[in-house]
């Protein structure tokens, strides 16, 4: 993450998290058996599965029984249908939960107005603690989409603001299943009274020490 910059989590298809799919196996009335590694679908009403797994998620990848769910690309489909209605809720308290822990705080948005795309916004606000630093309060802006892909927008980063920053998007790529990839990233024109405050390495927009 780097100051003035739009940037986008494509939420990858392939990801399940456990605490989600355990609600849309619920919500689905389907049950289920959570081990360490694993989560188990063990029983779907109208299939017959000899005391089979029906579905299993190792890792973060669902594979199906085949032999004996004849529609289990089908059944797989139902249960992403719910999966992602949860991603949204899920990728909210993702990026509460890692940009919380490095000291940030919730600023909401009253003005924002949800719409077919774009399904809630708010910001991360937080404090610098470099005595240097005049403009101490940072302020990231968040944009959930509707099948929880999040949109990260950013002005000026305080470099210690900058790293605390980086800290909590790193685990929030783990959370997504997937990282910011360059194209999906997009350096915005830096303002006249910032240009002698921050430099540009590798390709990111910093604050100077």
């Amino acid at each position: 993450m780097s100051c003035f910059e739009t940037s986008k989590f494509l939420k990858n298809p392939q990801v399940f998290s456990k605490e989600v799919l355990i609600k849309a196996a619920q919500r689905l009335n389907w049950e289920y058996k959570v081990t360490q590694n694993e989560v188990a679908i063990t029983k779907i009403p109208n299939q017959n599965i000899q005391g089979e797994y029906a579905m299993k998620i190792q890792g973060s990848k669902v594979i199906y029984n085949s032999y004996y769910l004849k529609n289990g690309e089908q059944l797989v489909d139902e249960l992403k249908e719910v999966f992602y209605k949860l991603n949204v809720e899920y990728a909210r308290s993702s990026i509460l939960s890692e940009f919380k822990n490095v000291g940030f705080s919730l600023k909401k948005d009253y003005d924002f107005e949800p719409n077919q795309t774009e399904v809630d916004r708010f910001y991360m606000v937080g404090y610098s603690k470099n005595s240097k630093e005049h403009e101490k309060r940072t302020e990231i802006k968040f944009t959930i989409l509707n099948d929880g892909t999040v949109v990260s927008d950013t002005n000026y980063l305080p470099d210690d603001m900058h790293k605390l920053a980086d800290e909590a998007m790193k685990k929030l790529e783990e959370k997504l299943g997937n990282k910011r990839n360059d194209k999906d990233i997009i350096q915005k024109q830096v303002p006249i009274k910032y240009q002698k405050k921050v430099e540009v390495i590798s390709n990111k927009i910093i604050a100077k020490n």
